[in-house]
């Protein structure tokens, strides 16, 4: 299974290649699949290639979806090896 990640575009180069940010952490990736993106534009980003432009709204719903999956995960983890016995 691949999982794609929303990030926002925060510079571009002249070469197509693009600094996005998340959580605080800032990566480089290609814009070659989607030269029409811009600083400012949240894509969809998977090995290091935007493969798609998002709504801000498109984003912030995956970005919660994907917080309330970690949040599940960690309740998860917490509770795990804890017995009702």
């Amino acid at each position: 299974m691949c999982l794609a990640i929303p990030t926002q575009i925060t510079t571009i180069d002249d070469q197509q290649m693009a600094t996005v940010a998340l959580g605080g952490v800032e990566r480089r990736i290609s814009l070659i699949m989607t030269p029409e993106a811009q600083v400012g534009d949240y894509v969809l980003v998977h090995t290091g290639y935007a493969i798609t432009l998002l709504s801000p709204e498109e984003a912030q719903a995956s970005l919660e979806a994907f917080a309330a999956l970690a949040a599940i995960q960690e309740e998860l983890d917490r509770t795990e090896g804890v017995s009702d016995d």
